[in-house]
Formats: structure tokens, sequence, C-alpha cells
């Protein structure tokens, strides 16, 4: 617990010292992305100090809400508060830079169904109850390859551009089936898959198949409202992308500078449609 305290307020002040550098900049990180960045690391650090993060070795089901706050709602939180200029000198370590194509929705999402299936492997996520270190490591393991998951969808990170608004919506149903299947695994086996919560089962007067389907129907419920805010987030940044573009191809036309709609497009879906917008004005006060 203390060194994942450490982890989240070395996060935080590393990520403030930066929003310091950008701000009074163009490239000043806003106010709103600063709040889900510290209000997803404090989110985490409640967690694990809260009843659900004491009792986690006890019951099976406070386990799996400890890990959706952890991978789904903390580290989806720290993926909006990024953005390019905040990553940059990171980026420019080659080592790290290097490590972009694990944020390829090819590569994020086998990573993220792998990390998870593996984790509920009885001989893993027993480990991971029983012993600290590798229980630190579990989490760090959900929020790692929760963050990239996110990057696809959230992150600040160019995409290729097939990965538009039809295959990101095809992104988010494969990620919420492949959670889906495990959740169904955990509400319909039958049997108990976990005996490391026994005695906590018994304290609290709850059966292991009771436990164990309590913990699959949190998943399933929180699945489904994921992914209905994900396809009602994906319908409003469609519809906000496709005005953005056309008003820089207006912009363009108005100005005489020459400009094709797959360039606009592929600034907006970089989340550049401003900087193009400027470019657009300086080469036409330019002439």
């Amino acid at each position: 617990m203390v060194a994942q305290l450490a982890a989240a307020l070395i996060s935080m002040a590393l990520y403030a010292r930066r929003c310091a550098t950008l701000a009074g900049t163009h490239r000043a990180v806003p106010r709103w992305r600063q709040a889900c960045f510290h209000g997803g690391a404090v989110l985490m650090v409640a967690v694990l100090a809260s009843p659900v993060g004491a009792n986690d070795d006890e019951l099976f089901w406070v386990h799996m809400v400890e890990h959706l706050v952890l991978s789904d709602v903390g580290a989806l939180l720290l993926v909006v508060g990024l953005t390019g200029p905040v990553l940059a000198p990171i980026l420019r370590i080659r080592a790290f830079d290097r490590l972009r194509v694990l944020a390829h929705p090819l590569v994020a999402l086998p990573l993220w169904a792998i990390n998870l299936y593996a984790w509920h492997m009885p001989v893993l996520h027993e480990a991971a109850v029983e012993h600290d270190a590798v229980h630190a490591l579990q989490h760090l393991c959900f929020i790692f390859f929760g963050a990239n998951v996110w990057m696809c969808l959230l992150g600040p990170l160019p995409m290729p551009r097939w990965f538009g608004t039809a295959a990101r919506a095809g992104y988010i149903v494969a990620e919420r089936l492949l959670g889906a299947i495990l959740a169904n695994a955990l509400l319909f086996g039958g049997r108990a898959f976990y005996d490391v919560y026994a005695a906590g089962e018994r304290a609290h007067g709850i059966t292991p198949e009771g436990d164990q389907v309590a913990a699959g129907a949190v998943m399933m419920v929180w699945e489904s409202l994921l992914t209905i805010g994900l396809f009602c987030w994906l319908f409003l940044r469609a519809a906000r992308e496709s005005d953005e573009r056309q008003e820089l191809l207006e912009l363009a036309a108005a100005r005489g500078v020459p400009l094709t709609e797959d360039r606009a497009a592929r600034a907006v879906q970089a989340g550049r449609g401003a900087d193009l917008r400027a470019r657009i004005e300086a080469q036409a006060s330019g002439r």
C-alpha cells in the first residue's frame, strides 16, 4: 500500500510540474483534463485505503470492485488527463518512444485481454491475494494495461488512419465482449474457482459460489454501463469531428488555402484541428 501510494503521489507531482511548465502557452493543459488526471490518481488511492481495499482479500466480489475501479475508472481518468505536450518529454526518450507500439489498437486489445484472463487464473489470482508483492504487481498490470487500452480511444497518441468511428465502435464491442465472457464464466461457472477467500466468506456468511456469482454480476453490470457510456461518447465525438472537419474545409476555401478532406480528417482525428486552423490562418495572412 505504501509503495502504491508513493507511486500515485510521484505521478501527480510530475504531472503538476509539467502542467505548470506548459501554463500560459498555447499548449497549456485545460483544467478539466488536470482535474481528470488528479481525480483518477486520488480515486485509486482512495479505493485502496477504503474498506474495499481492506477487505479485498476476504471477498471475491469486493476484490472485483477494487480492480474495476483501478483498471477502468481510474486508468480512464488518467488517460483523459493526458495531452501530446504532457507526454512529449517522455516520448523523447527512445526506450519509451518505442513503447508507443503497445498503444496500437491491434496490440493494446490483445494485451489487455491476456492480462485480464491471466490474473483470473487460480494460481495467479490466489498468489495475488496471499502475497502483497504479487498483489501490488497485479494492480500495476491492471492499471498499465487498462490505461493502454483506453489510450487507443481517449489518448493523445496518433492512431492509424483506418481507426475511425466504425473501427472504434468495433474496438469497444470487442473489448466489452472479452470482459463479458469472463463475467459469464463467473456467473454460470457452477463451482467456485478460488479457495483463497474461504475464511472471509465464512466470516461474512456468504457461500463461495454466491461470492463468485456476486463478482460476476458486478462485472457484468459495470461492463454494460461502460459500454453504453462509451457508445454515447463515440456518437458525440463523431458529430463533433464532422462539424470541425467541415469548418476547417470551409475556412481553407474562404482563405484560398488548399486543403484536402483527408488532411482535415486526419488533423481532427488526432486532436490537432486547432493547430491546422492556425496554420491555415498563417498561410493566408502570409500571402
